[in-house]
């Protein structure tokens, strides 16, 4: 059994987010330059880089959520050296090495045991990054790790996968457990919810969005200390109409004509 076939339903969508990052780094100008993408794809899928997903580059646009992520983690690293990282569905992907922390900040990468298997397999230990097999949803993960430290929080593909009242839950139980902190994730809008069930990509991993929100500013109302930052750009992003190659670039010009589809994703920041 390979370790691709061990993975089910959401776990997969690891796969086409990995592959994204891994082909963006073979980019003359890559707009993320994971050096790890790639060789950790070619074990899972030694034939990753051919066919139409290939060809199109369509998965770029999560490479830029993957970069505005990782450059709103270093500014907020940067001020509070003593941090406590929740890299929440990390997957298989490299986000602690990427951004180098120092070793003051405690870093905590968690995904299903299965996945967190695979990390150890493909992906290099490090110092002051421990791993947690679980269900982000069950919340005693959350006991050990320590607090009166500020957090960051950081859930990449993650939250359109809960249901809102566990996106909730989660969200609130991180602010009543640290003093002070800043939320990282993205977002998908109701009708990007609504209709997973018919994207290709959604039905051939089996996993379909649970949840999505036309205004995700509103979720700060879920906690009186939580506070909406801003939002960063993803399908319209300027880094990606300006390194993608030119068919994509043209790709995506056109999709983000279409009503609702630049809105679709959205990539948000919290602090409290």
């Amino acid at each position: 059994m390979t370790p691709r076939s061990e993975l089910v339903g959401v776990q997969k969508t690891l796969t086409p987010v990995l592959k994204a990052k891994a082909l963006d780094n073979r980019l003359p100008d890559p707009i993320l330059g994971d050096v790890y993408a790639e060789p950790v794809m070619r074990l899972l899928d030694p034939e990753f880089d051919r066919g139409w997903f290939a060809a199109s580059q369509l998965g770029l646009s999560a490479v830029v959520r993957a970069k505005a992520l990782d450059d709103w983690a270093r500014t907020f690293l940067a001020e509070h050296t003593d941090a406590v990282v929740l890299s929440l569905g990390c997957g298989l992907d490299a986000r602690v090495h990427r951004i180098d922390p120092p070793a003051t900040v405690d870093w905590y990468d968690l995904d299903y045991p299965e996945v967190i298997a695979l990390r150890r397999e493909l992906l290099p230990e490090r110092d002051h990054c421990t791993l947690i097999g679980s269900s982000v949803t069950d919340l005693t993960w959350l006991e050990p790790v320590p607090r009166g430290r500020p957090v960051l929080m950081i859930a990449e593909g993650l939250v359109p996968y809960l249901t809102e009242a566990e996106a909730r839950e989660l969200l609130t139980s991180i602010v009543e457990a640290f003093p002070t902190g800043q939320l990282e994730l993205d977002t998908v809008s109701v009708s990007a919810w609504r209709t997973s069930k018919w994207d290709p990509v959604s039905r051939r991993y089996n996993a379909r969005f649970r949840c999505g929100f036309d205004d995700p500013a509103a979720l700060a109302g879920w906690h009186p200390r939580l506070e909406y930052v801003d939002e960063a750009p993803m399908n319209d992003a300027p880094v990606l109409l300006r390194k993608a190659p030119a068919n994509v670039r043209r790709l995506y010009r056109l999709m983000n004509v279409m009503p609702g589809f630049t809105r679709s994703s959205r990539i948000v920041r919290f602090r409290f």
